[in-house]
């Protein structure tokens, strides 16, 4: 049986008006690390001034405060990574690049692997376009409910 050491990995830009988080943010994502569900390899504060100017720093060098955390692979978010989804910031805000490993798919990707299976391609929908959709269709009268 073969594991691979990371499962699939995903990159999340989460933007916010002004220059700081709000707790709730760093709590959830504590809460999400602390639950197993996702391991945080990595953490970057981004801002973008109103001038268009990007910089980004390691959150620990920002003056953040977000608690016992162990970022198991810091540094990975590449300055190509950072350079390419800091400029779909609106002007005037900052964010948290988020690099996530998705350990419910760890366990898939190691299975996959072993039987030199591969994924094709995977999309992720917005949680807001889902509530939407999902209000839409119940509106509709087109969804059942379990």
């Amino acid at each position: 049986m073969t594991d691979l050491e990371f499962g699939p990995v995903e990159l999340v830009l989460a933007a916010f008006e002004g220059d700081r988080p709000k707790a709730g943010v760093l709590d959830a994502i504590l809460d999400l690390a602390d639950a197993g569900t996702v391991r945080l390899l990595d953490l970057v504060y981004v801002t973008r001034a109103e001038t268009g100017e990007i910089d980004w720093i390691e959150l620990d060098e920002a003056g953040i405060e977000i608690g016992e955390i162990d970022l198991a692979a810091s540094g990975i978010a590449s300055h190509e990574d950072l350079e390419e989804l800091s400029g779909r910031l609106p002007l005037g805000t900052s964010a948290l690049l988020l690099v996530v490993e998705l350990t419910w798919a760890k366990h898939l990707a190691s299975r996959l692997f072993e039987a030199d299976g591969f994924v094709v391609d995977s999309v992720r929908i917005p949680a807001p376009v889902v509530n939407a959709v999902v209000e839409e269709v119940r509106a509709a009268g087109a969804l059942t409910e379990n």
